[in-house]
């Protein structure tokens, strides 16, 4: 399981389809399964599948989605049925199996999506942000569905927003930025790196974080990361007593209302926001 985590307009769908031969490169080595797809695109859309953002449904029902995406992929009818049944199961489909595919929510559609690719066989599954629309509990199911294919054999690439998915997911991850690569690693390891330190979650007054957070990251010096968002930041220190010492004396000076402070353990999303910077207000970066 490979994550491609990144701010919008990182080059996440970018790279996914320049991988599964959508678009071509313009420049650099790219090889899927040792192949160019410069050059052997069909050789690898034969072993691969795909989820993109966008919707893609022929006009059928979503069991005539099923069923025909089996076809196309020549799997057998006895089998081609038995998937469609086991699928329809897995991901929840069955109460609107009837229903024309165009004719059901967003998040169901995406289930579909996503159901349909395992109707055939294949190396590994690209997903690009498979779980936009889902709710809480149909986001875990497809989730689990899909790491219970991994542990059959299948790889896959997706991309998200959502780092919790990526830390519950992944077994490595990329955090890209405008093109580049600025962390890759197991998700254990990312996380080992910033062993050192602490994160704090802090939240000032509605209009105050404009004025507090850049004054806090000159205070807190080079060795601490302040990533604000408006009125909240996160900031990570390698002596938190020292850093919450330095926020509430700062506070006090400046006149402004601290309305949360935290201290907890570093996550995924800590390491990611280290990479990048916040791309806000008064952010400093590592």
């Amino acid at each position: 399981m490979f994550g491609l985590l990144g701010r919008n307009g990182a080059g996440k769908s970018t790279l996914i389809k320049a991988m599964t031969t959508l678009i071509q490169p313009t420049s650099g080595t790219l090889r899927v399964l040792g192949h160019d797809p410069r050059h052997e695109g069909r050789r690898i859309r034969e072993r691969i599948g795909v989820v993109q953002q966008g919707e893609s449904f022929e006009f059928t029902t979503v069991e005539g989605n099923l069923d025909l995406y089996g076809y196309l992929w020549k799997v057998p009818k006895p089998e081609r049925t038995e998937r469609r049944e086991a699928l329809i199961e897995r991901f929840g489909l069955a109460e609107f199996r009837h229903r024309r595919s165009f004719d059901i929510s967003g998040g169901q559609k995406r289930r579909v999506q996503v159901a349909r690719e395992f109707m055939h066989d294949m190396e590994i599954l690209f997903l690009d942000e498979p779980t936009i629309g889902l709710d809480v509990v149909m986001r875990r199911v497809l989730l689990d569905s899909i790491r219970t294919e991994a542990r059959r054999g299948l790889t896959v690439v997706f991309t998200t927003h959502n780092l919790e998915e990526a830390d519950y997911l992944c077994d490595r991850v990329a955090v890209i930025d405008e093109g580049r690569i600025l962390a890759l690693d197991t998700v254990a390891n990312l996380k080992r790196l910033y062993g050192g330190r602490k994160t704090i979650d802090l939240t000032v007054g509605p209009q105050d974080g404009a004025r507090f957070f850049p004054a806090l990251a000159g205070r807190l010096g080079p060795s601490a990361t302040v990533t604000a968002r408006g009125p909240s930041a996160v900031v990570l220190v390698e002596e938190p007593k020292t850093a919450l010492a330095a926020i509430v004396e700062l506070a006090q000076q400046l006149g402004v209302q601290l309305e949360w402070l935290t201290v907890r353990q570093n996550t995924l999303e800590d390491v990611f926001l280290q990479s990048i910077g916040s791309g806000g207000e008064g952010a400093g970066r590592p």
